[in-house]
């Protein structure tokens, strides 16, 4: 029901009514009342109402008392009954949902995609490529193909080897499930499984199409492979003990043994490209555990070891090792509804 309001209408407006059909023999004509939604809500009368429902308003100019009365209506008064039709304009449009705002700005993906081309032709058109064979050597020895034959490897190269085994381990630890596009429906796996073997440079298409939030993770899927491994700390701890031994047996290496492994540096290709891999993956992975660290929503506690992953592969094992258990109740779902 309308509240009772004073109006004040002028007489050009019309006021329809079936009893102005019975009147058309008088010559002349009969002013009618049209009342709109802006009308009523310049009177402060709501113009949402039921469509069976009706209402009486209080009308202060005479010249209508006078008028309504000669068309049937109560004098002083006018019965105003809501029209269905009419209903469907006064209804509010539904809220449109707004925009979550979690999404990636598309400039850093064309940023990524311009250092990934930058980097290939890098790779295969200005890297040193003096010792082709040597190279093959190298990599035989490494993968244990080559019995025996009294070569002692560099002990840096041998180093470094090895801890290009662990980068993808640690990515592996990082990405899933807190780094996982749930925008752009990439799934961020065959990227990893990829990154054994192509390291930073099977892992950089992924950064590119990766657009967060990260999809949510349900307390079953954390107890199955792999995030039951991922997740572990006795997976951490492994991976940081392994990681300690292997840069300190590079360290504890003579100037002789880095000078021979600069001179590999600069003429071999296998060498050269190893190197500039570990580069990038040390220079992403402080990123991704700040990524990591806001998803498990550790952000006031963990802020401190953000600098010590600055500290290539020692950083970010360190991180893994301390970071919170996952719950899927209370991290990467909630994340993903910010």
């Amino acid at each position: 029901m309308f509240p009772t309001s004073s109006l004040t209408i002028s007489t050009n407006f019309s006021i329809s009514s079936t009893k102005k059909l019975h009147h058309h023999h008088h010559h002349h004509h009969h002013p009618t009342i049209l009342f709109s939604n802006s009308i009523l809500k310049s009177n402060k009368v709501s113009p949402t109402i039921p469509a069976s429902s009706c209402c009486y308003l209080t009308v202060s100019s005479s010249k209508f008392k006078n008028t309504l009365s000669r068309f049937g209506g109560g004098i002083g008064s006018l019965q105003v009954c809501h029209n269905s039709l009419n209903s469907q304009n006064d209804v509010p449009p539904p809220k449109q949902p707004e925009s979550t705002g979690t999404g990636r700005d598309w400039t850093t993906s064309i940023l990524l995609s311009i250092l990934f081309a930058a980097l290939m032709y890098y790779v295969f058109f200005l890297t040193p490529n003096q010792t082709p064979t040597r190279d093959m050597y190298f990599l035989e020895k490494l993968l244990n193909l080559k019995g025996d034959d009294g070569f002692e490897m560099n002990k840096v190269l041998v180093s470094l080897w090895y801890i290009m085994g662990l980068w993808p381990l640690v990515y592996s630890m990082l990405l899933l499930p807190s780094g996982r596009s749930s925008e752009s429906k990439i799934p961020v796996w065959p990227f990893l499984v990829l990154s054994f073997f192509g390291g930073a440079y099977a892992l950089l298409p992924y950064f590119v199409l990766w657009k967060p939030p990260p999809p949510p993770v349900d307390e079953a899927e954390l107890g199955r492979w792999p995030l039951n491994f991922l997740e572990s700390k006795l997976t951490a701890g492994i991976l940081t003990a392994a990681g300690f031994g292997i840069i300190t047996y590079a360290g504890l290496a003579d100037a002789d043994v880095w000078k021979e492994f600069y001179q590999y540096f600069r003429e071999s290709k296998f060498i050269h490209v190893t190197c500039l891999d570990f580069t990038l993956l040390s220079t992403f992975a402080p990123f991704w555990v700040y990524n990591d660290i806001t998803a498990r929503k550790w952000s006031d506690k963990g802020s401190w070891i953000l600098p010590l992953t600055l500290i290539p592969l020692l950083g970010p094992a360190f991180y893994l090792v301390l970071r919170p258990s996952l719950s899927a109740s209370s991290t990467i779902n909630e994340a993903s509804e910010d």
